[in-house]
């Protein structure tokens, strides 16, 4: 349990506030390549500010602030011919890359961006969307760093043919098994969890003892201040941002990174727009419609009774919390040790901001951002002695067999 005090400081990211200004020396997702297709100026709200995405004179990408006509809720996306810049408004840098615009928003000249895979990869092995959630920004990143839900929310009580999984997270075989991923997670439901601090962030271990002296291991990263990095299957890692609008919604940015094959965009984009409408990026299923709830469903099918997407257990269960989850009540165990960690790192970002050392952030003035590579994010089968060799030498085979540079 923590305090309301303590609670606002660590959710509230607005200008001028402890969280924001930590937020604000990063690189943001903004908007994605797929929404410049109507023309400038493209509506963006973000951190608590309405902007507007724009092309300067010289064809440079800039955020500018725009006047709000009053009333207008957070997520709206007004078509370009009802912005209006407010001409005495800020300007942000913006850099389109990988299918998404990056904003910052912080003091100074921009940070590098790091190398992680998902910016080395080339074009044809990405692939960015985007999804509306209405809750604050904090809640939506730790259900992303927290191993041990996957076995319960996520849980399938019948198996799908890997075969048929392209493109849907949990749906390949485990490993180089013929064990279906959603089988290790529902028959091994309570991993232990390792947290080591690295140079972006955090790396975080789910070990899953099974028969035989064997033991599953997945790897999965929370990249400061508030994306992730897991993987998708053998062949795919997810990248994703949490990015708040303002305190109370956010949107999941994530960009698919293939190692092998060319991502096939257009299923994925498919997949996806099934599940969410345009312009917002809104999800389908939402509390206006209890998330498509379906008790047959739940009790034969999905723990959750919402279907075979699992944003959409995700989303229903970050957004029950409330607006903002109350953690005056919460009562954090021994599979929340990454969201331990995680909220003492923030912590002690916005106490180094506050004395005047944002050097001493993650990946800011004292890091060599270039050399940051990967992350490792990969699952794997090993003998239980041998499980930290096994999982490494996983994700170097793999690598070794990109078309593109992948080396670490």
């Amino acid at each position: 349990m923590i305090s309301q005090a303590l609670n606002d400081q660590i959710t509230r990211i607005g200008p001028n506030t402890d969280a924001g200004n930590v937020l604000r020396q990063y690189w943001q997702p903004a908007a994605l390549s797929d929404e410049l297709t109507g023309g400038f100026p493209v509506a963006v709200n973000l951190l608590g500010e309405r902007l507007a995405l724009v092309r300067s004179g010289d064809g440079a990408l800039q955020l500018k602030t725009r006047i709000v006509p009053q009333g207008e809720p957070a997520a709206h996306c007004p078509a370009a011919q009802e912005i209006t810049l407010d001409p005495t408004g800020a300007t942000y840098p913006a850099h389109e890359i990988k299918g998404a615009v990056f904003a910052y928003m912080g003091p100074g000249d921009p940070p590098e961006f790091p190398n992680f895979d998902c910016f080395r990869a080339p074009d044809s092995h990405v692939f960015a969307f985007k999804g509306l959630w209405r809750c604050n920004w904090l809640q939506a990143l730790e259900i992303g760093i927290d191993p041990a839900h996957a076995s319960f929310l996520h849980r399938f009580m019948e198996d799908e043919d890997p075969s048929d999984g392209y493109g849907k997270q949990f749906r390949d075989k485990a490993a180089y098994t013929d064990m279906p991923m959603m089988q290790v997670l529902r028959e091994y439901p309570r991993p232990e969890i390792q947290v080591d601090e690295t140079d972006y962030g955090l790396k975080i271990t789910a070990l899953r003892h099974m028969e035989n002296d064997l033991t599953h291991v997945r790897v999965t990263n929370q990249i400061f201040p508030e994306a992730i990095c897991i993987p998708m299957s053998r062949e795919m890692t997810i990248t994703q941002w949490h990015v708040p609008i303002d305190d109370e919604n956010c949107y999941w940015f994530t960009i698919f990174t293939s190692f092998n094959n060319p991502v096939n965009k257009d299923l994925m984009r498919d997949q996806r727009l099934k599940e969410h409408r345009l312009p917002d990026y809104a999800p389908l299923k939402n509390r206006e419609n209890n998330y498509h709830y379906d008790p047959a469903e739940q009790e034969t099918l999905t723990y959750t009774g919402m279907g075979l997407d699992i944003n959409v257990h995700d989303q229903w269960a970050v957004e029950g919390m409330g607006a903002i989850q109350d953690r005056r009540q919460e009562h954090l165990g021994r599979s929340d040790v990454a969201i331990i960690r995680y909220r003492r790192m923030l912590r002690k970002a916005i106490a180094d901001l506050a004395a005047a050392r944002p050097e001493d952030l993650p990946m800011q003035g004292r890091a060599d951002v270039a050399a940051i590579l990967g992350p490792l994010s990969n699952d794997a089968i090993a003998p239980t002695a041998e499980w930290q060799s096994a999982s490494h030498a996983a994700d170097i085979a793999r690598r070794a067999e990109c078309p593109w540079d992948a080396s670490v």
